[in-house]
């Protein structure tokens, strides 16, 4: 029926949906990178898992956006760009610890481990991009996504060239490149956020 709003339903209902779908993958997969980065002693797994967890806490926050007004939806968006940018701090830290104290990367678990986490977020960028115009809430969870597979890629790279060089070095440098991406992300997102703020309120 013309008016009802069936459609918007309908739109929300599935948004939710793959929002539901995709938390649940990027959960599950911190927890698997989390624990295999600190048995591999890899930088860049540790920083891939954290944006993992970036990414779930997005997820979670455009979940609760969903059939939002525009107005909350934009600070759904603002405060999943603010923990990015945290998040890319605290792989900074991570990154300067292994620095000074060493560590010993495990090549192989960082590329086998990598590749699970491409292919999972290559389906979760999939499912994301087919609501890529539902609101700046879901324009986030696309740059997320796609940051996401950029790191992946990165962490096999590293684990190669961890595994052609004997050197820890990849995969320092991996994880700084995870960090300034996530932390370009947030930043982008927190501009977007802001910027449709001033479009709905004008001075």
């Amino acid at each position: 029926m013309t008016g009802c709003g069936c459609d918007i339903e309908a739109r929300d209902a599935e948004q939710r949906r793959t929002l539901a779908i995709v938390l649940g993958i990027n959960a599950f997969m911190f927890v698997a990178e989390l624990i295999t980065g600190l048995l591999a002693e890899s930088t860049g797994l540790i920083a891939d898992s954290l944006d993992m967890l970036a990414d779930a806490s997005v997820y979670a926050i455009s979940f609760a956006a969903v059939g939002s007004s525009a107005r909350l939806k934009a600070r759904a968006a603002l405060a999943s760009g603010v923990v990015q940018m945290a998040l890319a701090g605290l792989v900074m830290v991570d990154v300067v610890r292994r620095w000074v104290w060493g560590s010993e990367p495990i090549s192989s678990l960082m590329m086998g481990v990598g590749v699970v986490a491409l292919i999972a977020n290559s389906i979760c960028l999939a499912l994301i991009l087919r609501h890529r115009d539902g609101g700046v809430h879901m324009r986030a969870s696309v740059i997320f996504s796609t940051n996401d597979v950029i790191a992946n890629v990165g962490v096999v790279i590293a684990g190669g060239l961890v595994w052609l060089s004997g050197s820890r070095y990849p995969d320092l440098v991996i994880g700084v490149i995870i960090a300034a991406v996530v932390l370009r992300g947030g930043l982008r997102i927190v501009a977007e956020a802001r910027a449709e703020h001033r479009v709905l309120h004008p001075a």
